[in-house]
């Protein structure tokens, strides 16, 4: 979170309104019951879905004027995302609200035992600025299907999507359950020092730190998406043309401003010259032909820059920046230091490290060393290499022979681990973070044997003790 200066919050449909009202109006809503029939829940569902789909050139033209974002990659990122989401949603939402049956041991007999997902009640959801659709829409989804009221924060720096998004909320969803909040950092931290139900927040690890110690005042449960280094593996038995290609593409997308980007390459060094060779014409390709995004902005591009700065590594690629567009061309640096900035930070941006290893085994290591990434790339021939690196290394997730495509998969979860984040969305995943699972048990009345209650007669301990001897689950 930048410092801003001084921002009064705005909420759809009222830009007046302040904190308090929203969450008076939004948590008596929420109590009225409005929000846990599932005919409502699906009412929400198909809303998202209408408007992602009846409102694209107005978002797509408000993330270009954001994020330079060109207009098949922001429906492919965001738009088509958050309809896959919603649509797996309201598929599977009439098994997902069912209750579970539970065995009930002897013990506790007679008696009938279930579990019942339920609402959590008042939830936030904060999304940052690098797809400004999908990751505030997204998570948006699985708090609908769970039967909450939402409020939403969009990230100040991708503004006219921000606007654009606290207009079509209320005139597509409950204006009455879901509230979009604006406005800059302070507004955000007005938003934290409040009790919420739950806070789904996505952004830096620095700033989860800050999250998660204002949900603590509060006891507040919290799901953290955040980033760090994700590492690439590539095998000398790979495809070197088809994994040059993915790799290239994947971190070009959205000009590597994405939290599971491959932040960098270690390629066993059989291969590695082929490999980086390869990696350098296809990234030049894309330079010369495909349209760029946009770094967010001038002081996100100067820290790029200043990654450039002190490498100790080879550029093989040359630097180009149009500080005047904020964009910035690909650039593939081979065998930089391992103590150098680029190789300590996430790097965020179009810049691609590439390191050689002797061994698959010296990979898995490399990895093991570091903090926990948020995804995992590996690029193999091999079953047996790819169940290795697999099986030894830890990671929010994991692709084998592409780059990001897993979190287009809608009923798998998507989340981090360690310093990558905590907790997952996406699908069941998504409505079980928003959602608490009661535990019932409903024993009948008639006969309710005074033998169970103290003093227990010695017979009935003998009888205990002998049934319970085998359990009943």
């Amino acid at each position: 979170m930048n410092d801003t200066a001084r921002t009064e919050p705005r909420a759809s449909g009222s830009e007046s309104e302040d904190l308090a009202s929203i969450r008076e109006r939004l948590t008596a809503t929420f109590r009225s019951g409005r929000t846990a029939g599932v005919p409502w829940r699906k009412r929400q569902l198909q809303g998202l879905i209408d408007l992602v789909q009846q409102n694209e050139e107005r978002i797509v033209a408000a993330m270009d004027a954001d994020l330079g974002k060109p207009a098949f990659e922001a429906w492919l990122t965001d738009l088509l995302t958050v309809r896959d989401e919603a649509l797996h949603a309201l598929k599977h939402l009439d098994s997902w609200v069912k209750p579970t049956s539970h065995p009930v041991p002897t013990v506790a007999q007679p008696g009938k035992a279930w579990t019942q997902p339920q609402p959590l009640g008042l939830v936030l959801v904060i999304a940052p600025w690098n797809y400004p659709v999908q990751l505030l829409l997204a998570p948006l989804v699985g708090a609908l299907a769970a039967g909450n009221a939402v409020v939403l924060k969009p990230s100040e720096l991708a503004p006219a999507t921000s606007a654009v998004l606290a207009e079509l909320v209320p005139q597509h969803l409950d204006p009455d359950a879901v509230a979009v909040v604006e406005g800059g950092v302070d507004v955000t931290t007005e938003l934290l020092a409040e009790p919420w139900d739950h806070i789904l927040f996505t952004g830096s690890t620095r700033v989860g730190q800050v999250v998660m110690e204002a949900a603590a005042k509060h006891l507040t449960p919290v799901t953290l998406e955040l980033g760090g280094k994700s590492p690439t593996i590539v095998a000398a038995d790979a495809d070197l043309a088809v994994s040059a290609r993915r790799i290239a593409w994947a971190k070009w997308l959205n000009a590597g401003q994405t939290c599971v980007a491959p932040d960098y390459v270690l390629v066993e060094e059989a291969v590695a010259e082929d490999l980086t060779r390869r990696l350098v014409e296809e990234l030049a390709t894309v330079r010369d032909r495909a349209e760029p995004t946009s770094i967010i902005n001038g002081s996100h591009l100067g820290r790029l820059e200043s990654l450039l700065e002190d490498h100790g590594g080879e550029e093989l690629l040359p630097r180009k920046v149009d500080a005047e567009a904020r964009t910035m061309a690909p650039v593939v640096v081979r065998e930089p230091d391992l103590d150098s900035r680029l190789m300590q930070e996430e790097i965020f941006g179009p810049i691609l490290p590439v390191l050689s290893v002797a061994t698959v085994e010296d990979a898995i290591d490399f990895v093991n060393d570091r903090p926990r990434p948020l995804a995992l790339y590996v690029f193999t021939g091999s079953r047996d290499t790819e169940r290795e690196v697999l099986e030894r290394t830890t990671a929010g997730s994991a692709c084998v022979n592409h780059a990001v495509y897993q979190v287009a998969v809608p009923s798998m979860p998507f989340g981090g681990v360690g310093p990558s984040g905590m907790g997952s969305y996406h699908g069941k995943s998504g409505f079980d973070t928003f959602s608490h699972t009661k535990s019932v048990l409903r024993r009948p009345t008639r006969g309710d044997l005074k033998a169970a209650y103290p003093p227990y007669p010695g017979l009935v301990q003998k009888v205990l003790r002998f049934v319970t001897r085998w359990p009943s689950s």
